[in-house]
């Protein structure tokens, strides 16, 4: 039998675990949805909007992403798509003309900048619209979509205006590690609270987001996060740092994406979203141990009360089983992967250790950070 202390700390841990797990709940349940508006009436106001795409190696994406754009029910809109290929990539013949896409070829990378951000401050300085929208190549759009966000933002009083869409899964790796990254990034940004004009949360989704030209301008743009392959979460906190609003809903009738299409791809992105290019041994420590004791460890409290013949033990540990698995299974189901894939959590939470394992390891070797083709050297994290 165990020590009556051991059953008590177990049960106080336990306390901790399950408030933490619900959490997630409760944040996935305060976060607003924008859905798409009415068709517009004729005197309603046309804001201009000029999108900018930073496009490399997206042959696969791009078309479809394009067309929805064309099918936008917002006249004048502009669309710029900033091209850049691969050393070794195949040529693309010449796209076809169309009056409301514009191509440019992304002029050579200047040193200090990450590949997208340089595409998109290149772009942004070929709209001259007063409302910028940044999309990722592989984000399909509603015809409602651009409308229905500038319609929002404005109403809000919003600088930023960012949506998170809905992601489309098709292989048994994508239902098991991403409705739990999906999980990851809703408690850690605390998302929700970017709503709350007073909350020091910041954060934009980098696949779809909406800024006000003269408000983009002020806080530097781009530029000002040149070094950040986390670009979307650090202008967004240059935004919050400087007063202006920002607003995040999740919309999945007005956009989706496939964000990864095998699984050394999703490790390789989940694994730039670890670290960025800042590098902190303790802050992945820190990380790691999370991961461990929130959503491994509670799993072995149940062997451990059965094994040690301790039945308030493993009574602590039948609960925690019960509420893990059944909160991963209906958020995989919230956000469209098959429920049972939610019994895999700790397989994906196996993965989640693993690219913190690989941070760890890459950044003491002063390794670097991988993504389209382009590598990035990681540094000791900005204050």
């Amino acid at each position: 039998m165990l020590a009556g202390g051991l059953v008590v700390a177990a049960a106080v841990a336990a306390v901790v675990v399950l408030l933490y797990q619900g959490a997630a709940l409760w944040l996935a349940r305060g976060m607003p949805r924008l859905d798409p508006l009415p068709p517009p009436a004729t005197d309603e106001p046309r804001p201009g909007v000029g999108v900018v795409v930073a496009a490399r190696d997206e042959d696969q994406d791009l078309p479809e992403t394009l067309a929805s754009l064309r099918a936008q029910d917002l006249p004048g809109l502009e669309v710029v798509v900033v091209e850049s290929r691969s050393p070794g990539a195949a040529v693309r013949p010449p796209p076809a003309s169309d009056p409301r896409v514009r191509w440019l070829d992304e002029p050579p990378l200047p040193a200090g900048w990450v590949g997208k951000n340089w595409a998109c401050w290149v772009g942004a300085r070929e709209v001259r619209a007063p409302w910028l929208l940044f999309l990722d190549a592989d984000v399909r759009l509603a015809p409602t979509a651009v409308r229905t966000t500038v319609a929002w933002a404005a109403r809000e009083g919003a600088s930023l205006a960012t949506i998170a869409p809905r992601v489309e899964m098709a292989s048994a790796w994508e239902w098991t590690v991403l409705p739990f990254y999906v999980q990851m990034v809703l408690t850690y940004f605390r998302a929700p609270h970017v709503n709350r004009d007073r909350s020091r949360a910041a954060m934009a989704n980098g696949q779809y987001w909406l800024v006000r030209r003269a408000d983009y301008e002020a806080v530097g743009g781009h530029e000002a996060v040149r070094g950040q392959i986390l670009e979307d979460v650090a202008i967004a906190r240059r935004f919050r740092a400087a007063g202006r609003k920002l607003r995040l809903a999740w919309a999945p009738e007005l956009a989706s994406t496939r964000m990864y299409r095998d699984r050394h791809e999703m490790f390789e992105g989940l694994l730039k979203n670890v670290h960025g290019t800042e590098f902190s041994a303790w802050r992945q420590l820190a990380f790691l141990a999370g991961l461990v004791g929130f959503f491994w460890l509670p799993l072995a409290v149940l062997p451990i009360g059965l094994l040690a013949g301790s039945l308030p033990l493993a009574a602590i540990g039948a609960v925690l089983a019960v509420a893990l698995f059944a909160k991963h299974a209906a958020f995989a189901r919230a956000v469209g992967a098959p429920a049972r894939y939610g019994l895999l959590f700790p397989v994906a939470v196996g993965f989640y250790v693993a690219l913190v394992l690989t941070s760890l390891e890459r950044g003491v070797r002063g390794g670097s950070v991988t993504w389209k083709g382009r590598s990035y050297r990681l540094g000791p994290r900005s204050p």
